[in-house]
């Protein structure tokens, strides 16, 4: 891997992120990275995914951010996407919970944990950091991910207008910094996360005041079903 900023393909990102970026920093992360592969170390989520996020969704096609942490560190789930795991997979905790929110605020049941459907709706589902060692839950921060992250969000601060920002528990939130919330929606809860969700996650109604925002603003609401989810029949 020669830099990391050539596994960037969609050209929204690319071009105006290589103007932002401090080249000495992605260079460090990048010798860390190779270091790490060369070790024999496992990494989720694969390569080809570390980017999954921005190259499947333009930056001109964003409606919704939800940020999280760093990806799952356990086999078969981290899909590049912040809380996905792939189809018929075990929900992790913090994704069952998601759910459980949505079936109070919108009454839907979600089964399938795969939430490319929400990306392909303009839904950019961004972790702080965008790899793990395998088993080491944040043993890839501080590394200089936050770096090209954080330009990734001011990137859709400066671009986009009315876009929501769901920022979820205490280390999401300290993002609000660079978000211009007379542009843009900041929705705010506790992380949920088991730890967390009984302080504020429960109750949030984040999906259905993301979508009525959207459509107060002319856009078009997220279908916030996934693969496999049925609608709960009301009396």
């Amino acid at each position: 891997m020669n830099s990391l900023l050539s596994l960037i393909h969609e050209p929204s990102w690319q071009s105006e992120l290589r103007r932002r970026v401090d080249i000495a920093v992605i260079e460090q992360l990048t010798l860390f990275l190779n270091a790490e592969l060369a070790s024999g170390k496992t990494i989720y989520p694969p390569q080809e995914s570390w980017f999954k996020a921005i190259n499947e969704l333009s930056l001109l096609d964003i409606k919704v951010v939800i940020l999280g942490q760093d990806p799952y560190h356990g086999a078969g789930q981290a899909q590049g996407l912040s809380f996905s795991v792939p189809q018929h997979s075990k929900l992790p905790p913090s994704l069952r919970n998601i759910f459980k929110e949505q079936e109070s605020d919108l009454n839907i049941i979600n089964e399938s944990g795969d939430l490319n459907c929400w990306l392909q709706q303009g839904v950019l589902l961004l972790n702080a950091v965008l790899t793990v060692e395998a088993g080491q839950a944040g043993s890839h921060a501080n590394r200089g991910w936050e770096h090209i992250t954080d330009n990734l969000i001011s990137l859709i601060n400066d671009h986009r207008d009315q876009v929501v920002f769901l920022l979820w528990g205490n280390y999401a939130d300290k993002k609000r910094a660079l978000i211009d919330s007379e542009k843009h929606l900041i929705l705010t809860a506790a992380h949920p996360s088991p730890l967390s969700a009984y302080r504020g996650w429960f109750g949030c109604q984040h999906f259905s005041k993301t979508n009525l925002f959207l459509e107060q603003n002319g856009q078009e609401p997220i279908n916030w079903k996934t693969a496999s989810s049925h609608q709960i029949s009301l009396l």
